[in-house]
Formats: structure tokens, C-alpha cells, sequence
């Protein structure tokens, strides 16, 4: 195991990079100029997240949800503006297939391809997350990095060597399952609460040969605590919250999350509904779930993993009207979660935007967290992880 200070160490090292500026309205811009002064030198790293505009409607087919061929991904100025202003370093995006139409292999097989092209062809801003080193320089060099990541199995089907090619096409992160059970284990909201099958474990220990990090996000907590005894590399749960503190399936015990922690693992803390038993996330939630985290896993355990973009919805009213839609049909399809409604916005209100991470730094600041403390939460601690697993 790598020692917390060392990856400290490496991150000052680094040559300071400056905040690009997006245009986002004079009390925004000076907000994130300040936050960008007192926080520029952070290595910052989402979990679980994404890029893209969510006001424009479902842009670059960028839904989680696959309805139907996925067109070629371009990021408009904005997202990456966006992006670069604020801090983040490096990003794990969910590609490939969740759930919905179509043949999980091939779908998430063309998807990683989509996204080849798309950082080729937005080579100055973006760059592809391969092993931890990339991620300094990622940061080095002012782009944002992308790790590809999965949540769901079920792209490997009942063959192994998927596994393998999946690796080789630069998938870093792998979801054993999402909401439903699959054929690796049961997910957050199957009934019988299983854990692996004989093939998921076949698949963990396929997965641990590859270097790729297993992450329990949605998985069901028998599933979960099976996976995070068996693995031969620490795991994460890449974006979650408490349940001691919101008794709900998407969020996880104390016993999940202080196995995560002993066997050197990552959990990252989302901005999502699930916070709050009535679904209205602020920020003072996060706040609240991240400390409830440190104090079962200890400091170097526990990061972030938002499950949004950086760029804000500019018309909340517009954007309900499609998130009951959404909300609906993931209620058809059968992966829906407990907690989730036409009226819990998947995000903290007052947290989202180009600022949230600073503000986040400021407000765990105002809590009387320390500076190192700030730093592994916002980064270090997910760049240890994948050093860990993935190897330097």
C-alpha cells in the first residue's frame, strides 16, 4: 500500500495550472475566480460523473440509457469551457451499455470507440486515463482526463475474455451490477438481496488479473460485501451515499463501507436524492454524508463521485418536465431506484455548476476540515486508489 503522503508529495511536485474562466455571468465568475485562487493548485477527480451540456437535449446522445444507435460525441464550448474552469483533473464517464436496447457487448464496444474519437478530435482539452500517471499528467498539462468506466457487467455476457478486450480497449472501471440483478450478482434493488454467483466470481478474479478496478456502486449489499472480501486488489464504490444516515438501497452500510476502507478501497460520495429522505439534496447533505464516510472509513478512504456533469441546467422547470420522462421510464425498464421521483433533482441544488468543487473545498474549509484533508477528499485519495490497482 502506498503511503497518503506520497501521493501528496507527487501533486505538489507538479507544475500550478491555471483555471480557465467560463463566461457565466459576473457574480459566478468572480465566485469561481476566488475559488480557483484559493483552491487552483487542487488536484481534483470525479469518481463518477460526466461531461456534457444537459441543456441541450440529450446532446451527443449522451444519455446513460441506451434508446437506439449513438451518434458521433463532440462537447460544445460551453461543457468545456465549463469543465476547465472548475479544476477538474480527470473524470470517470460512464460508456457502454447501462440498460435498455440493443446488444451489450456491441454497444458498449462502439461507444468506447465513440469516445476515442471524440477526445482525438478534442485532443487539447480532453486526454485518455490509462494508468494513474496520466492523471499528473492530465493535470500537467491542463486537459481533463477520461476514464472509461462501466456500470454494468453486463457487457461481458458469460465470457471471460470479454474481460480481456475490454482492458486492451482502455476500460478502467467496471461495474459488477447496476440496479437489477445480472448474471455477476444481485444489484441495489433485486429483492433477494444475493451475493456473487459462481460466474461473478470468476469474473472479480478476471477483473483483479486485468488491473481493472471493481466498483460496487449500485450493487446489493450481500453482492457487495462478497465482492469486497474475495477481491485481490482494494475495490471501490465509486459515488454512494450513507445509509445510516438515509435509510435507502442506493446507499450503503457502515458494514460495506468499513470493509471497503480495511481492505484499502475508495468510496466516493454523490451529489444524487438519495442524501436526503425526501430527495431535496443541498449541499449541507454532501457535506453531512462525506463526514459520516471519513469517520467510518478514515480520511484516506473517502472521496467524491458526483453522478453529473459540471454544467449547470439553465431552466429547471424545462428540465422536470424530462426528468419525469426519464424517471418513468427507467420505472418501465425495471431499474429504477428507491428514492428517485419526478421531483428529486439528481443533483444538490446549490452545488452544481462550475463552482461546486471549490465551493465544496470552502464549505468542508468552513467545517474546520484541514487543507490535507480537503486535498485527498477532492483527489488524492482516487489518484492512491488507481495507483493501487491500476499500478504506477
Amino acid at each position: 500500500m502506498i503511503a497518503a503522503d506520497t501521493s501528496r508529495r507527487d501533486f505538489l511536485m507538479m507544475t500550478g495550472a491555471g483555471v480557465a474562466t467560463a463566461a457565466l455571468g459576473p457574480g459566478a465568475a468572480s465566485a469561481q475566480t476566488a475559488g480557483a485562487a484559493a483552491w487552483s493548485d487542487l488536484v481534483i477527480i470525479n469518481a463518477l460523473g460526466g461531461l456534457s451540456n444537459p441543456n441541450v437535449v440529450r446532446d451527443n446522445g449522451d444519455s446513460a440509457i441506451q434508446r437506439g444507435t449513438r451518434r458521433r460525441r463532440q462537447l460544445d464550448q460551453r461543457t468545456l469551457a465549463d469543465a476547465h474552469a472548475s479544476g477538474l483533473t480527470a473524470v470517470n464517464c460512464t460508456l457502454g451499455y447501462v440498460a435498455g436496447e440493443g446488444d451489450p457487448f456491441e454497444v458498449s464496444v462502439s461507444d468506447i470507440a465513440n469516445y476515442d474519437q471524440m477526445i482525438r478530435a478534442q485532443s487539447g482539452d480532453l486526454t485518455k486515463i490509462l494508468t494513474a500517471a496520466d492523471i499528473l499528467n492530465a493535470k500537467r498539462d491542463r486537459k481533463v482526463g477520461i476514464i472509461y468506466g462501466f456500470q454494468n457487467g453486463a457487457p461481458i455476457g458469460d465470457d471471460l475474455a470479454r474481460v480481456d478486450i475490454f482492458a486492451d480497449l482502455g476500460v478502467r472501471i467496471i461495474q459488477l451490477t447496476y440496479n437489477p440483478a445480472n448474471q455477476i450478482g444481485d444489484g441495489s434493488m433485486a429483492p433477494q438481496n444475493r451475493a456473487l454467483t459462481e460466474f461473478g466470481r470468476q469474473v472479480l478474479e478476471r477483473l483483479n488479473q486485468n488491473r481493472i478496478m471493481v466498483d460496487l456502486s449500485h450493487s446489493g449489499q450481500n453482492t457487495c460485501l462478497e465482492a469486497a472480501r474475495l477481491s485481490q486488489q482494494p475495490i471501490s464504490i465509486s459515488h454512494t451515499g450513507c445509509r445510516a444516515l438515509t435509510d435507502l438501497p442506493r446507499n450503503k452500510t457502515d458494514e460495506e463501507l468499513r470493509l471497503v476502507a480495511e481492505k484499502g478501497g475508495f468510496v466516493g460520495i454523490y451529489f444524487m436524492p438519495f442524501l436526503d429522505p425526501d430527495g431535496s439534496v443541498m449541499a449541507a447533505d454532501v457535506v453531512r454524508h462525506i463526514e459520516h464516510a471519513v469517520n467510518v472509513c478514515g480520511e484516506d478512504h473517502v472521496g467524491i463521485g458526483t453522478d453529473g456533469p459540471v454544467t449547470q441546467i439553465d431552466d429547471l422547470e424545462a428540465y422536470r418536465e424530462r426528468l419525469a420522462e426519464e424517471v418513468a421510464y427507467r420505472r418501465q425498464s425495471g431499474i429504477g431506484a428507491a428514492g428517485e421521483g419526478p421531483n428529486t433533482l439528481p443533483f444538490a441544488l446549490d452545488l452544481r455548476g462550475p463552482t461546486q468543487f471549490h465551493r465544496l473545498a470552502e464549505l468542508l474549509r468552513e467545517r474546520g476540515h484541514s487543507r490535507t484533508r480537503i486535498e485527498k477528499i477532492l483527489g488524492t485519495n482516487f489518484f492512491r486508489h488507481a495507483r493501487n490497482v491500476w499500478g504506477a
